[in-house]
């Protein structure tokens, strides 16, 4: 084993390696999808190429097509249907950096290296979900959020500043129940549905009539997106990253569900290389990932409003 100067971390595992960034600007990504809830419940389908920062990916949107009626003998009226397009601008980025010295990616075998990528990945999940889950709360079409929520009906409370709903093991079934309701009320597709919850709630789920997890569609252990099983129509997710504040003495929640078609996210580790250090000898490595994302369609999102 090579000697290290004291207060040096020996990372020394016998064998050897090679940094290959290439390599590894895939693998850092394929880990932080596996890791981030966000991933789970956004359209990731326009990533295309993303080079720099302010690269657009243009976003072509599904006309509405004109349903009419009709006699016999009349003329039809054709429609020239128009495809609005939208632009998700990839605007944001997060990199991470560190030293590795040439002894050690000797002495090191891949597994460090693969360690340190996992981790990044884990803390750029917690970043990165933490900024999209507070930044589209104010996207959230006005009918799946607030006291009178409900497209047609206006009959839902899902809790507003102020006035939140208490959620309790009584009840969060009902609540989630009403979170489909919302989404029957816009017309979303009844696959690809999503709800994200704080952990507390998902033990109260654990609590209620759904105790075992079998009933909730996954008998096996929960996946490191915290996916928990499926509840009417819903895949539920649980996370510690939903925006929550102090409204009036309560920590409150702000529970995102909706339709994957509601936000569109798109992110590229661009950047994955290694630099030669002046001050030792070894390499710094360093990577960059850039993304953006966007609320696509308002009535695809909802908001439940809630504390414990």
């Amino acid at each position: 084993m090579y000697p290290v100067a004291p207060g040096h971390p020996n990372y020394s595992q016998g064998g050897s390696s090679e940094f290959i960034p290439e390599l590894w600007s895939g693998k850092l990504l394929e880990k932080f999808y596996i890791a981030t809830v966000f991933a789970a419940i956004s359209n990731i389908a326009y990533e295309g190429e993303i080079k720099n920062y302010g690269d657009n990916v243009t976003i072509r949107t599904t006309p509405d097509i004109s349903i009419n009626d009709y006699v016999v003998g009349q003329n039809l009226v054709y429609q020239r249907p128009e495809s609005v397009s939208t632009e998700l601008l990839i605007d944001k980025g997060k990199y991470f950096a560190f030293t590795c010295d040439d002894v050690i990616a000797k002495q090191s075998d891949l597994k460090l290296l693969d360690d340190w990528m996992g981790d990044a990945a884990e803390q750029m999940k917690i970043k990165i979900d933490a900024q999209l889950l507070q930044t589209i709360l104010p996207d959230v079409s006005p009918v799946n959020k607030g006291a009178t929520a409900g497209k047609i009906t206006a009959a839902f409370n899902m809790g507003a500043a102020g006035a939140p709903v208490q959620l309790t093991k009584a009840n969060v079934l009902d609540y989630i129940v009403d979170c489909g309701t919302l989404l029957d009320e816009t017309n979303r597709p009844e696959s690809n549905r999503f709800i994200v919850i704080p952990a507390w709630a998902a033990g109260m789920l654990k609590k209620s009539d759904l105790k075992d997890a079998s009933m909730m569609g996954d008998g096996t252990s929960t996946l490191r997106n915290g996916r928990l099983g499926g509840i009417d129509r819903f895949t539920i997710y649980t996370s510690n990253n939903l925006y929550y504040v102090n409204d009036g003495g309560k920590i409150c929640f702000n529970c995102i569900f909706g339709h994957k078609s509601g936000i569109s996210f798109a992110s590229q580790m661009t950047k994955t290389e290694t630099l030669r250090a002046e001050s030792t000898f070894g390499d710094l490595v360093r990577g960059l990932n850039i993304y953006g994302f966007k609320v696509l369609q308002p009535e695809s999102v909802g908001i439940l409003y809630c504390y414990k």
